[in-house]
């Protein structure tokens, strides 16, 4: 294959690349041209074609990728012309109207806001003075927005150009200016980094003619050290100035300027013939082609691999083409086989479409009944609404107007039937959760990658109805069934399950605790009580030293002496006699648990400890007819018969020490049913949490595996419904044109 030939075979991929949409697919060949705003990279470009020809200004004036494919042509009789891509068959020989159209191209795509745009435009310029190059033109690189321009119109343009000259395939055309350190060029930077070695970057020194007297370019443009880090050469150009472009100074008149420029220079004379634009050209079509040539063995392999996926394509498309009912017939049933077998195989966790990033289908399921169920249920505390007062009521309202002699069956079941009651909230909501579940998967069912499914919309909508038409089915009766287990476990109490603890031991258990309770509980009475007569002793004893200080002070002649106290026995009291008195004596023994728990034990114990502390009364002596009372206290004789006639008959108050042996026979009690409670709750817990997913499984997920191919068959394999189902998607059918036309590009 010739050279020419070379670049107009990847130009011809590149057009229908880019008229099919698989530009992205293919990685041609080509010179991608990058350079900062006024580096001159536009007058580089206009000196290649030998045209003025692009959009001029301040600010951003190239907004989107220029892709330029320059062809020479044969006869010098042709005039020079461009056809734009998006104008095909339109030619444009005035080049100010190439001027416009680019401008008005570049806002279309790019808008008028000064934003860019990665889609690029795509003119070919035909010219006998131009060799068979193909170069894209970038967005010059800046650090500051300017005017109107977006705040990271920076970033956008780097990230543009770095798209472009990533590309292996691609060769760096980075244009620096002359008079500006190398080492702070932005566009050498850019190209180091993606390309280290420098093996596909050619660097174009500008503005040569404008560095500072006595300062020249030719060591960057001879030293092997700048040479080895670009290794397709450094070549110096001058291009026209401003005022050259405004006086529109001929490009051959501009050329010929530039040669004088080197040929007469004393730096550049001995290297004038490798520099300049003419010599630029050469070079550039020279590294081109070699370029395609070293390329086009990978081009080709990778054309087949697209050839390969693209044919995978077309064929989930399927054939357009339907001939009679009966081809009609078995598309269908082939989809409604195609659909069903999905749906069972993403519960099974058979499909191979599964997600890996994360849980999908039946895994779903399985943590629903495993975590959510699970926990929701774990979570539940059997008596966390009810308090004790709660308890004591249930008791004494299930005795009515009867005595307690045992432990109260009644208030038990009435008491753990609102627990287990708890259960089914959580349980209905597991129901809800699998049924939803199972919707998400009939959706997601052959909707993602599947195209053949995607090709009749109708077809797909229609089958993803009937499924959830036939969940919804088993909705109900599977709510129903739950419902059911729950009331199954609340309509019989079974207390001789062998999960239940023997009523004996938990006795056992909750006698120990009191009897450990009420060691303590006498032990703190204990030391109460002698703290309490401690002090009584020290009060009787202070009473008695003042009454004898105050007779002595009543009396002088006092039979007292310091070393002999006179005691008057009518007036005092022994300590002893105090500290003998206990209130707490005659107090019955407390009664064995179980004659608290049963009814046991005699009233008339109590009535005749009533009797007893009533009617008994101390007689006190006192000093200064001063009284003891019943806690341990002083009063006067005054004071004590108040007391006495106006105090009310202890019988017509609460006896305490009745109280205290109910509130301890209800605390017991209490426990004791507080205890039952929970572990009965804990026996229907484990068996509503085991049979809970068994039941949702067999009645939902099983039965809708089982029946789900019969019910779409059923439904939609009617022949009247054969061309309403098997309407196909326009997008589709568009898609599989364009597959189409792929192959044969490719091929």
């Amino acid at each position: 294959m010739s050279d020419v030939n070379v670049i107009k075979l990847i130009n011809k991929i590149r057009d229908a690349c880019a008229s099919i949409g698989c530009s992205k697919n293919l990685d041609l060949p080509q010179i991608v041209v990058m350079g900062e705003q006024s580096s001159g990279k536009s007058s580089v470009l206009e000196r290649i074609v030998q045209r003025d020809f692009l959009p001029r200004g301040s600010g951003i004036i190239t907004r989107c990728p220029l892709i330029l494919e320059l062809i020479t042509l044969d006869s010098e009789k042709d005039n020079c012309y461009v056809e734009f891509l998006h104008l095909p068959h339109q030619r444009f020989y005035d080049f100010n109207q190439v001027k416009k159209e680019i401008i008005s191209e570049t806002n279309r795509i790019a808008g008028t806001n000064k934003g860019i745009s990665k889609n690029p435009i795509h003119l070919k310029i035909y010219s006998v003075n131009v060799l068979n190059l193909t170069l894209i033109d970038l967005p010059g690189l800046t650090k500051f927005p300017l005017g109107d321009q977006p705040q990271d119109i920076s970033t956008q343009i780097n990230n543009l150009v770095f798209d472009y000259i990533a590309k292996p395939s691609s060769i760096i055309l980075a244009v620096t200016p002359a008079n500006v350190d190398l080492a702070n060029s932005d566009s050498l930077k850019l190209a180091r980094q993606v390309d280290p070695t420098g093996q596909r970057t050619i660097a174009v020194l500008t503005k040569l003619d404008l560095m500072d007297a006595g300062t020249n370019a030719l060591n960057i443009l001879t030293e092997k050290s700048f040479r080895s880090l670009f290794k397709l050469g450094v070549i110096g150009v001058v291009n026209r100035s401003q005022q050259d472009i405004l006086v529109d100074k001929p490009m051959d008149v501009a050329i010929k300027s530039e040669q004088l420029f080197f040929e007469n220079h004393p730096s550049y004379r001995a290297i004038a013939e490798k520099c300049g634009s003419t010599y630029l050209i050469k070079h550039l079509n020279h590294i081109l082609i070699d370029h395609i040539k070293e390329k086009l063995p990978d081009l080709r392999s990778k054309l087949s691999t697209l050839i390969g996926q693209t044919q995978h394509e077309l064929t989930q498309y399927g054939d357009p083409a339907f001939v009679g009912i009966m081809h009609q017939g078995s598309l269908i049933l082939k989809l409604l086989t195609m659909f069903s077998n999905e749906f069972v195989s993403s519960i099974d966790g058979t499909s191979s479409e599964m997600s890996t990033k994360e849980l999908a289908g039946g895994a779903r399921i399985y943590f629903i009944f495993n975590s959510i169920f699970g926990n929701a249920i774990d979570d539940i505390q059997p008596c966390a609404n009810l308090s004790d007062a709660d308890i004591r009521t249930a008791i004494r309202n299930s005795l009515g107007s009867r005595c307690s002699l045992f432990i109260p069956e009644i208030a038990f079941d009435l008491l753990v039937r609102p627990q287990i009651k708890l259960l089914e909230t959580p349980c209905l909501r597991c129901v809800d959760l699998v049924y939803e579940e199972l919707l998400k998967i009939c959706l997601n069912t052959c909707s993602n990658n599947n195209k053949e499914m995607a090709r009749f919309p109708k077809l797909h909508t229609k089958m993803i109805e009937v499924v959830s038409d036939l969940l919804h089915e088993q909705l109900l009766p599977t709510t129903q069934y739950i419902e059911s287990l729950i009331s199954t476990e609340c309509a019989y109490i079974n207390t001789n399950h062998p999960d239940f603890p023997n009523i004996s031991d938990v006795l056992l258990d909750i006698q120990k605790k009191y009897n450990c309770k009420e060691r303590e509980r006498d032990r703190e009475k204990k030391r109460i009580k002698n703290t309490s007569n401690n002090r009584r002793m020290i009060r009787q004893r202070d009473l008695v030293i003042n009454s004898q200080s105050i007779a002595q002070q009543n009396d002088p002649v006092s039979p007292l002496s310091p070393s002999q106290p006179y005691r008057n026995p009518s007036r005092s009291m022994s300590i002893s006699s105090i500290n003998s008195f206990d209130t707490t004596s005659s107090l019955p023994l407390r009664e064995p648990f179980s004659n608290l728990l049963f009814g046991g034990g005699s009233s008339s114990n109590n009535k005749s400890f009533l009797s007893k502390t009533e009617h008994t009364a101390i007689k006190p002596t006192g000093l200064s007819q001063l009284l003891i009372t019943g806690n341990g206290g002083l009063m006067t004789e005054q004071q004590y018969h108040v007391s006495k006639t106006t105090s009310i008959s202890v019988t017509s108050l609460p006896n305490k020490e009745i109280n205290i042996h109910d509130d301890e026979r209800d605390e017991k009690i209490i426990e004791l049913i507080r205890y039952l409670i929970i572990a009965y709750f804990n026996i229907v817990q484990k068996t509503i949490k085991d049979i809970v997913p068994k039941a949702i499984m067999h009645l939902m997920v099983n039965f809708t595996k089982e029946t789900v191919h019969n019910r779409l068959v059923s439904c939609l394999y009617r022949e009247d419904l054969f061309k309403d189902l098997l309407k196909e998607d326009t997008v589709i059918a568009s898609e599989r044109e364009r597959c189409k036309r792929r192959i044969i590009f490719y091929s």
